[in-house]
């Protein structure tokens, strides 16, 4: 179980990944995204997960440029978007990302959506980067179990990563058991479901008894089922709270009871009616 902030999980090709991380959905590209990203690399963060579609590359690498960290102290995701899937396109998409980062390399790229038709052209982009030395591990995002036994029965490589929507009300519970089995490390976005379990008397009251806030219990949660988490933020003080989940245990019981919350409720799309 992870007890530092730079503590990882080891990936099925070996690759270690940090347990927690930043994620910069919705920050915009410029002084906000280089801020937030500069402010939890400051604060020892060392994982960072942006995407193609949310616009913000340029932003990311030049906060990696910023912070003195070097480079391989970081571990960088990001991920090819639905209208850049096929085989040649995610190549050029690929190049792109890297280029806006201005990196020579990513440690984790990833599948946005399961785009029917084209995802296992673009898994074989991903395998012929992987085997190129160009990323460090490959994966998928927002794959359910029928997504990822239709990948397995054309590739070679198993994805390394399946980041989705994960949080006490979307536990996920099945997906995650079949990830286990393949070896396929879950890695949470949304783990805060967006503010919406704030007020939850269960981990308010959980939260009360560590002296933790509810989203601290949550991430504590996600960390304890070994799922990798990363919580957005752009204020200093979320970023610094977000990851100071490191000194309580939860017990067997207040886990159970932070996962009897689900209700298989979703705050994004439902990647099987997901349009591009």
């Amino acid at each position: 179980m992870a007890k530092t902030l730079q503590d990882c999980t080891t990936l099925n090709n070996g690759v270690k990944m940090p347990w927690f991380g930043l994620g910069v959905y919705k920050v915009e590209e410029g002084q906000e995204v280089v801020n937030a990203v500069n402010t939890a690399i400051r604060h020892g963060y060392r994982s960072i997960d942006t995407a193609s579609f949310y616009k913000n590359e340029e932003g990311v690498g030049k906060a990696i440029k910023e912070s003195g960290i070097s480079r391989e102290e970081l571990f960088i995701t990001t991920k090819v978007w639905n209208t850049e899937q096929g085989y040649e396109t995610t190549i050029d998409s690929f190049e792109k990302s890297l280029k806006n980062l201005d990196i020579d390399y990513l440690d984790l790229y990833l599948i946005h959506w399961p785009v029917k038709d084209t995802y296992k052209e673009t898994w074989k982009a991903m395998e012929k980067l992987y085997k190129d030395g160009r990323v460090r591990a490959i994966g998928v995002s927002n794959f359910h179990i029928h997504h990822l036994e239709d990948l397995l029965a054309d590739s070679e490589i198993t994805p390394m990563v399946n980041q989705v929507e994960y949080h006490p009300r979307l536990t996920q519970t099945e997906l995650h058991e079949y990830c286990k089995k393949q070896h396929i490390q879950l890695e949470a976005w949304s783990p805060l479901m967006r503010g919406q379990l704030l007020d939850n008397p269960v981990l308010k009251e959980i939260g009360q008894k560590y002296s933790k806030s509810v989203p601290q219990v949550i991430l504590r949660w996600d960390l304890q089922n070994g799922v990798v988490t990363i919580p957005k933020s752009i204020k200093e003080h979320r970023i610094v709270d977000n990851a100071d989940i490191f000194d309580f245990v939860l017990t067997l019981e207040e886990m159970d009871k932070i996962t009897s919350l689900n209700e298989d409720r979703r705050v994004g799309t439902n990647p099987d009616s997901f349009d591009k």
